[in-house]
């Protein structure tokens, strides 16, 4: 391999590790919006004013300024995240998460209330 397959090999790699940094960066950005935007028609707005800012900065090509873009928008969203996000009730977290944990061995479970059959 010459040295400048090396040096576009790097490049790629590069380029490929920005492109996941960015993707990453913006979907944990647009999760966090919906926790600020308490009704739908808020969140659109906001969604829409996100993908605007990403947008804007696409066609850039120098890795130094791609690399401080990155670095300023993980800054700006470690600051304004939100401080009491949404959980899912029943995800891990949740407020339903192990709500009704197994029952104990030996405890039978009947599913058919008022059918069951008289001995």
């Amino acid at each position: 391999m010459g040295v400048a397959a090396a040096g576009m090999a790097t490049y790629l790699a590069r380029r490929a590790a920005q492109r996941e940094r960015v993707r990453i960066l913006y979907r944990r950005a647009l999760k966090d919006t919906l926790n600020w935007a308490v009704h739908r028609h808020l969140f659109y707005q906001d969604a829409s004013d996100l993908r605007e800012r990403f947008e804007a900065n696409k066609h850039v090509e120098d890795l130094h300024t791609i690399d401080r873009l990155i670095e300023d928008g993980e800054a700006a969203f470690n600051k304004w995240q939100h401080p009491d996000p949404y959980i899912v009730p029943w995800a891990p977290g949740g407020s339903k998460f192990s709500r009704n944990p197994k029952p104990p061995e030996g405890i039978e479970i009947v599913y058919n209330y008022g059918r069951e059959e008289n001995d």
